[in-house]
């Protein structure tokens, strides 16, 4: 998942700046990439909130690499194909993510509960009560 998103990252700027970009040198569209470089370090941490907002955001990403691919010509049209790819991909790997997550703290931190005495066993190893004192 990580890595779809540092591939979008690359895929971008790349895409952008020297593959096909919209404009014979420009480079303001590589900006869509920044949402992501700023998101990679909560993800690196696991936070699960970062991972919850960007299955949400991470579908902007999807979006526009269908309404390009569909639309555009030339060599942008492969790379609008690869840039849905990874962020379908990136979308299915937060999605399993949040889903482990979420589900993985409660078997974690469940204490484990004592088994069941056997009472039938400590009667088998008591010793014997002391015999009552005659007097």
């Amino acid at each position: 998942m990580l890595g779809s998103f540092i591939a979008l990252i690359v895929l971008g700027i790349v895409w952008e700046t020297w593959l096909a970009p919209l404009r014979p040198g420009g480079w303001a569209l590589s900006l869509k990439v920044l949402p992501l470089a700023l998101a990679v370090p909560s993800l690196l941490r696991g936070r699960l909130r970062t991972y919850q907002w960007w299955s949400m955001l991470v579908l902007v990403y999807v979006a526009e690499g269908l309404v390009r691919a569909t639309s555009d010509r030339g060599p942008s049209v492969p790379l609008a194909w690869v840039e849905t790819v990874l962020a379908t991909a990136a979308f299915i790997g937060i999605l399993l993510y949040v889903r482990h997550a979420r589900h993985a703290p409660h078997a974690a931190h469940r204490p484990a509960s004592p088994p069941a005495p056997d009472r039938a066993a400590d009667r088998a190893t008591d010793p014997p009560a002391p015999a009552p004192a005659n007097r």
